[in-house]
């Protein structure tokens, strides 16, 4: 019975060790592959930068240097556009379904959002042309922006409902108890007590649709100049990454790897400061 049992132990431990070198492995190829992407954008994009890539326009096919300064701002114009609109909606779609959905209800608008989040860009893209677009007769910045924000809003409306489940619900009974109505306790209990899980979902849409390209090239499509409003055309730099890295110009690859590395320093940089923020507003008093 002794060896039976010392037996199977070896075993089992045998087994352990198996798959948790094999979980390790994994999980260092995982890292790896990540830092090996990071470092050759980092290589090649950061000896592509320089002051006028940030401050001068691109520059005729053929010609060298030049710089993308008025994608960088187009792009901060449209996803700001589309985080003005999406986050807002987003936001009041998941307290719906968190606090006041019946189930039938709730269930087709679930439904509905996890659908929007497995849609293809392209097809968002290709709506967004349909219904601004063409009534418009022209791409513009708004129309780009408006299509983004059909992609944030199911992330940050599931997002929101999963972090508001989360909050107990002694909290929300205890604040009924004391006589408040139901929109004050989820705007001052059930809210604030989420707000960490909320805002990290918000970060994660806007991060997500910063790098989108093909709703872009339906919409706001593109410009070489600066854009003369929100309803132009208007530049972004997903879109002069795509236009740049597929032409047969070495100095336009040179700016595509600068281009990818200033979009995911912004990126980078929204993380980093709306943590700082969420942090800072979780540590003043009440």
């Amino acid at each position: 019975m002794a060896q039976v049992m010392t037996s199977r132990n070896r075993r089992r431990n045998a087994v352990n060790n198996v798959m948790l070198t094999l979980t390790g492995v994994c999980a260092v190829l995982t890292v790896s592959t990540l830092f090996l992407i990071l470092s050759y954008l980092v290589y090649n994009g950061g000896k592509s930068l320089n002051l006028d890539f940030f401050t001068k326009l691109p520059l005729s096919p053929g010609q060298e240097g030049g710089g993308m300064a008025n994608a960088i701002l187009g792009s901060a114009e449209i996803v700001l556009f589309a985080s003005l609109l999406g986050l807002p909606v987003g936001f009041l779609a998941g307290v719906y379904l968190a606090e006041f959905s019946p189930k039938r209800l709730g269930f087709l608008i679930r439904y509905t959002a996890d659908l929007l989040n497995g849609v293809p860009s392209i097809v968002i893209g290709i709506f967004a042309w349909t219904v601004v677009v063409r009534p418009m007769h022209q791409f513009s910045a708004l129309a780009g922006g408006f299509a983004l924000s059909l992609m944030l809003i199911p992330i940050t409306a599931r997002g929101t409902e999963q972090f508001l489940l989360e909050v107990p619900r002694t909290m929300r009974e205890g604040a009924l108890a004391l006589g408040a109505p139901m929109w004050v306790t989820i705007a001052t209990v059930v809210v604030p007590a989420a707000r960490k899980g909320i805002m990290t979902s918000m970060i994660l849409g806007v991060a997500r649709i910063s790098g989108e390209t093909a709703p872009l090239l339906f919409t706001a499509l593109g410009n070489q100049f600066w854009s003369a409003g929100l309803n132009q055309p208007t530049a972004s730099l997903p879109v002069m990454i795509f236009t740049h890295a597929t032409a047969p110009y070495e100095d336009w690859h040179r700016q595509a790897w600068a281009a990818g590395l200033v979009l995911l320093g912004l990126v980078l940089v929204a993380n980093i400061s709306a943590r700082m923020i969420v942090s800072r507003g979780a540590s003043l008093p009440r």
